[in-house]
């Protein structure tokens, strides 16, 4: 029983320490918007903790010229950077670089905007720094960017991982479990696609404060379950995954939102993004319950104080993301 249980306190401590560094494991952004032929308005952003930021520096090709010294700013835990380049001869085939990129956890995104309204996104990680701008993309080159970018989004999003963690801890049945994971994912996709293509918004900070307060009633449900009794969340668990699946929903089309979806194929983008999310999601799921399963066999023990030391350290991580978020809150948020 103490092994399991270490286990499981071990686990979660990691999901406790992760505040420290969340910020890292954010990606850097880059965006380029093309507002005359050749001259272009751009966004360096770089995560950033108090007066602190990572060491990462884009680089743009030699061709590109600022008209003016950026303009710097710490806000909403980024160091940004604005100014106008102009790039005599165009972008394409140039090479951009994220200098230290190779040093860190995170990745960094590029989005290009042309003239014309097509978008080019890129994905540059620590092992490839660097891309070459192509000018347009294929449909497969869209179709692979954004799958990528969706699993990212899913394997980085602490909160939305620790929600179907609680749920996993809630749910003993597999096929119950399936059908809430299922309900999980049907909701927050109608939430992206409707989000995503502008049909309907909510303001993303309270969407994120109030999804770390959905991770604190799965967490309250967990500690409350007694022998005997169904509570809401026991009986209809996949109705309760389906209500916040659609909140969760807005949490990932905040970060589609802020990548944008190329004009020639948003179906494509967002399909892919979407299924990018819900392989990382199922990749996370089989993970868990790959441990589970090892540990049940290898130490066959009552697992109930375990998941009570869980439930209660899940809520305090909740808590602790619902008093950061509030604090974010101010003018336009």
């Amino acid at each position: 029983m103490r092994r399991f249980a270490l286990l499981l306190v071990l686990s979660l401590s990691a999901f406790l320490a992760l505040p420290a560094t969340a910020h890292e494991m954010r990606p850097a952004y880059l965006d380029m918007q093309e507002t005359r032929a050749e001259e272009f308005t751009v966004l360096w952003k770089v995560p950033a903790r108090g007066d602190l930021r990572l060491g990462l520096y884009v680089q743009l090709p030699q061709n590109c010229t600022p008209k003016a010294d950026p303009f710097r700013s710490i806000e909403a835990n980024a160091y940004t950077e604005r100014w106008v380049a102009v790039c005599t001869g165009g972008l394409k085939g140039s090479k951009i670089t994220v200098e230290g990129l190779a040093s860190t956890m995170t990745d960094a995104l590029a989005r290009i905007q042309y003239l014309d309204g097509s978008i080019e996104v890129a994905r540059m990680t620590p092992e490839a720094p660097s891309f070459t701008v192509a000018g347009e993309q294929s449909t497969m080159e869209v179709a692979a960017t954004y799958f990528l970018l969706g699993v990212d989004h899913i394997l980085s999003g602490l909160d939305h991982l620790l929600f179907v963690f609680a749920l996993i801890l809630l749910i003993p049945s597999p096929w119950m479990l399936a059908k809430t994971i299922t309900a999980f994912t049907v909701a927050h996709s109608i939430t992206l696609a409707g989000a995503s293509l502008g049909y309907f918004s909510l303001p993303q900070r309270p969407v994120e404060a109030v999804i770390a307060l959905s991770i604190a009633f799965v967490a309250r449900e967990l500690i409350k379950q007694r022998p005997g009794e169904r509570r809401l969340s026991e009986a209809y668990p996949w109705l309760v995954a389906f209500a916040f699946g659609l909140l969760h929903g807005f949490g990932f089309a905040g970060a589609l939102k802020e990548t944008g979806l190329p004009q020639s194929d948003v179906p494509v983008a967002l399909l892919t993004f979407n299924l990018g999310v819900e392989a990382g999601q199922l990749l996370f799921v089989a993970a868990v319950l790959a441990v589970f399963w090892a540990v049940k066999n290898l130490v066959p023990v009552d697992a109930k104080p375990a998941r009570l030391v869980a439930a209660f350290a899940i809520g305090t991580m909740s808590m602790v993301w619902l008093i950061e978020r509030l604090g974010s809150f101010g003018p336009g948020a």
